[in-house]
């Protein structure tokens, strides 16, 4: 038997039962750019689309008993991190992606939810800043997030770069600042920083109530288009018109903010 082409990308991340956001979602996104998923469980969430309403954690040694016999098996060309909500997680995570030499890791610091819950304590995002920034290709914070990573208050475009020049200097190579918050804009522009200048990626702003896990999705779609091959810019360009078109192509389900369509397919 020929080896399979595909390219193996790997979530670290947490299990939304809902299925629109997190581990779910990231596996649905790999599959529709033609990857193959692998998943590691940091934390269940008992959430849906209204809302997350608690977690149970695991533990540093059932995250890393998870990930290595992946490592060991497979040939992992891309790996993404979600939810990671304690400094133990982080640290054996960290330890990980250094000793299996991963090159093309995209770093969603997921720190609260949409509702309001804080996914990650103040411990375990500076070792999240300190330790595993530095690894990552890029990392892909909301305004919100940049705002509690920065203790910066983002108004306008120009405090988004302050943010990402400041997050650079806490060692991310690359920021890109998703700017969905800004209600008032017509477009949905995204913020990449490579530390000498600011690329914006924009897209038509759509009137729609499909926004549950749009943020795990654009990273996740990233994470393929790098394991497929792609610069980071090109990367980021398709997952942001995979996320359009998902949000445009999105199910009408729940009570809540309806999840998008992960399997979407661009043309």
């Amino acid at each position: 038997m020929s080896k399979d082409s595909r390219k193996v990308c790997l979530t670290i991340a947490g299990l939304d039962p809902s299925g629109g956001a997190g581990i779910i979602a990231d596996i649905r996104t790999f599959s529709a750019f033609g990857c193959y998923a692998a998943a590691a469980i940091t934390s269940l969430t008992y959430q849906n689309t209204a809302g997350v309403f608690g977690a149970a954690h695991q533990i540093a040694e059932t995250v890393r008993n998870q990930i290595e016999p992946v490592f060991a098996d497979l040939e992992v060309n891309a790996v993404k991190t979600g939810m990671l909500p304690t400094a133990e997680i982080i640290h054996a995570i960290v330890e990980l992606l250094q000793v299996n030499n991963v090159k093309r890791l995209v770093v969603d610091p997921v720190v609260r939810s949409t509702s309001g819950f804080d996914l990650i304590d103040d411990k375990a995002l500076r070792v999240l800043v300190e330790e595993l920034f530095p690894l990552a290709a890029v990392i892909t914070p909301n305004i919100p997030e940049a705002e509690r990573i920065t203790n910066i208050s983002i108004k306008s475009a120009d405090d988004i770069t302050r943010a990402a020049e400041r997050m650079r200097s806490m060692g991310a190579q690359n920021v890109l600042v998703k700017g969905g918050h800004f209600e008032n804009d017509e477009h949905s522009n995204d913020y990449l920083f490579d530390g000498t200048e600011v690329q914006i990626f924009t897209a038509d702003r759509i009137k729609t109530r499909a926004t549950h896990g749009t943020g795990c999705t654009l990273s996740s779609a990233i994470t393929a288009n790098l394991a497929l091959g792609h610069n980071l810019e090109r990367s980021i360009g398709i997952a942001k018109e995979f996320v359009t078109e998902a949000i445009k192509t999105a199910p009408n389900i729940g009570r809540g903010n309806s999840p998008v369509n992960h399997l979407v397919s661009l043309k």
